[in-house]
């Protein structure tokens, strides 16, 4: 039978199948059940500064000194229910858990960052998930932020570290290659931005896509294959569009070491994690694969020579001919 371990980020895997962090990690009982499941590992609700922030901000000055201690015992309150989840969900799973922060300042990433190692956290995941939208955008900031938050936040830290990047970067192979240079355990590509919609009855905003579909995988594929070559020396994980074990296939063979995911979860429930590991273990069984690494990056961009399908040059080629 086809053996599923894995690594990725350092971290040993008994599968592939990661829980990104959402509503479903957001439990130790609903972690227990994910493990029951199959899962390989989980990644917990993410830790948000805006939200523990807008928690502490409604405290009022009440003109006797106080609003500031007020503050920081809410903010400490928001934060040890992130903590006791760490510490829940350590000892009750046996699976890695993997911490996720999302924050905007540099104090608290590093702080949230020494937080959840001490309670327990197996690797860390930093959720830089933001838009450049301003006319006087300096080209290469963002990208910068990613390697100075990396770099604090290695400082205090001694787990592995994992950027799970967004989709808005012009290049993140660039972006790969200097976050691995500094310290970085491995990528996730990608994560996926809150999708705005109108409605033009009301006039009012609504969201839209709130999961993913397997047309997402693609692109992931893409940026996995051309990353995984020309940045080998890290590890990455697929996030979006993996619905089946054909996904964590080709996740695997364009050079993910694992796949986050979410939505497949919530629209079939946990069951699904076991059919796609099954589905996983029959295909490599049928192709002789005895082990992921026998096929990982087998398909990545290092792979295809001269043609290379993940680049723009190859347009004409498999589409000059459409409609003849």
């Amino acid at each position: 039978m086809a053996q599923l371990k894995t690594t990725f980020a350092g971290i040993q895997l008994e599968n592939p199948v990661i829980v990104s962090s959402s509503g479903l990690t957001d439990s130790a009982e609903k972690i227990k059940a994910l493990e029951a499941a199959g899962a390989g590992a989980v990644v917990l609700k993410s830790v948000f500064e805006e939200q523990i922030g807008a928690e502490s901000g409604h405290i009022q000055d009440s003109g006797l000194g106080a609003d500031d201690y007020l503050q920081a015992y809410v903010r400490s309150h928001a934060l040890n229910g992130h903590v006791s989840l760490v510490k829940e969900a350590k000892e009750g799973c046996s699976i890695p858990v993997i911490a996720s922060i999302n924050c905007y300042s540099d104090s608290e990433w590093v702080d949230f960052a020494g937080i959840m190692e001490e309670a327990g956290a197996d690797a860390l995941e930093l959720n830089l998930l933001a838009l450049q939208t301003s006319r006087n955008y300096e080209y290469g900031s963002f990208e910068r932020r990613h390697v100075d938050i990396l770099r604090h936040v290695k400082k205090v830290v001694r787990i592995p570290v994992i950027f799970k990047l967004g989709a808005n970067l012009t290049n993140p192979v660039a972006l790969a290659d200097q976050l691995y240079a500094n310290g970085a355990a491995g990528v996730v590509l990608f994560n996926r931005f809150f999708q705005p919609d109108i409605r033009t009855d009301s006039l009012t905003f609504a969201q839209t896509n709130v999961m993913s579909n397997p047309c997402e995988l693609a692109d992931r594929i893409r940026w996995t294959a051309i990353a995984s070559a020309e940045v080998p020396q890290l590890d990455y994980a697929v996030s979006g569009g993996v619905h089946g074990g054909q996904g964590i296939v080709k996740s695997v063979l364009a050079g993910a070491s694992a796949v986050e995911v979410c939505s497949v979860i919530y629209q079939r429930g946990n069951g699904v994690i076991g059919e796609m590991k099954e589905e996983l273990s029959g295909w490599m069984d049928e192709h002789g694969y005895a082990s992921l690494a026998e096929f990982k990056g087998k398909m990545n961009a290092w792979s295809t020579g001269d043609v290379n399908p993940f680049e723009r040059t190859q347009f004409m080629k498999y589409y000059g001919s459409y409609g003849e």
